[in-house]
């Protein structure tokens, strides 16, 4: 569905993106995730057609997004993360306006009420709340039945049951066969909706694929927490897929890897008849990923 092959942005002397490829195909949803300044929306923009880029090519269902703009322009929707609009706009204006645009639009009542905003459509939208603006730019997007839709950074504002009822959305649109572009900095999000992603930083792209395929490939350390007053735990480093052990007051952390690491654990604890309870697995995620890649952290960062 969506094709991009070395693509260069560059703003005066910085490069935005650093030559990335990348192949989105029909009917999935796939995350591009990363910090701020990573290239992620400079992409995106250039996908839809809203930024020229220095070189490289692009092809969207087959068309160029710059030379059959208004074409392409029929087959997405756009949902960006600074959406602004007339402050003294009633939001069943707005709706009818994005209306006038398609020639068979989806009925904005449907999408109003599945958002939650039916009851709102005489309001102005300087009377809607942050995460009621986020969710009236998605209905704007929406309207025009796209073939594939562009969320910029989809649940920023919104309460954590708004965020499932979108991921839920999300994965109704794409069993309707929308193909799904979502910009990201939430790891909770790209794991819960997206079948691949593309993790970038500093505009280039470090990998692609599949959530499972991304954590195992590098094969993190994983954890085991439980409680144990033994001693004896540390003989548990003997074993190879132990990296270390730690004991405080009787909570143990075991370090590891593998896919046997937790079933080895298991079996010496059963083994030796030891005594334990509160067991928890915590496993590597996608952030753990990231910081192995680029050694640096989504905390405390902004959003692109």
């Amino acid at each position: 569905m969506i094709k991009v092959d070395s693509l260069y942005v560059k703003y005066k002397d910085f490069c935005a993106v650093d030559g990335i490829s990348l192949h989105i195909r029909e009917n999935e949803i796939y995350g591009i995730i990363g910090m701020n300044g990573a290239g992620k929306t400079s992409t995106v923009e250039c996908i839809e057609g809203l930024r020229k880029y220095e070189s490289g090519e692009i092809r969207i269902g087959g068309l160029d997004p710059i030379r059959d703009r208004k074409k392409v322009h029929e087959l997405i929707g756009i949902q960006l993360q600074d959406t602004s609009y007339q402050n003294n706009a009633r939001v069943y204006e707005l709706c009818e306006l994005f209306s006038s645009f398609y020639k068979e639009p989806v009925p904005y009542k449907q999408l109003l009420e599945k958002m939650g905003l039916w009851e709102k459509r005489k309001n102005m939208v300087a009377k809607l709340s942050g995460g009621q603006r986020q969710k009236l730019s998605i209905v704007l997007a929406m309207i025009g039945k796209p073939k594939v839709l562009f969320l910029d950074e989809l649940t920023t504002g919104l309460d954590p049951n708004s965020r499932h009822q979108m991921w839920d959305l999300l994965k109704e649109l794409k069993e309707q066969g929308m193909t799904i572009v979502l910009i990201s900095h939430f790891m909770d999000e790209v794991q819960a909706v997206c079948d691949r992603i593309a993790i970038m930083d500093k505009g280039k792209i470090l990998i692609v694929g599949t959530i499972d395929e991304i954590l195992k490939k590098y094969n993190l350390t994983q954890r085991m927490h439980f409680q144990c007053q033994s001693k004896q735990i540390f003989e548990m480093e003997k074993l190879p897929a132990v990296e270390k052990v730690e004991q405080e007051a009787g909570k143990c952390t075991v370090y590891g890897k593998g896919d046997d690491f937790v079933a080895s654990v298991v079996s010496w604890l059963d083994s030796q008849k030891m005594e334990y309870s509160s067991l928890d697995i915590q496993k590597p995620d996608l952030e753990e990923v990231f910081l192995y890649l680029s050694g640096r952290t989504f905390e405390n960062e902004e959003m692109e």
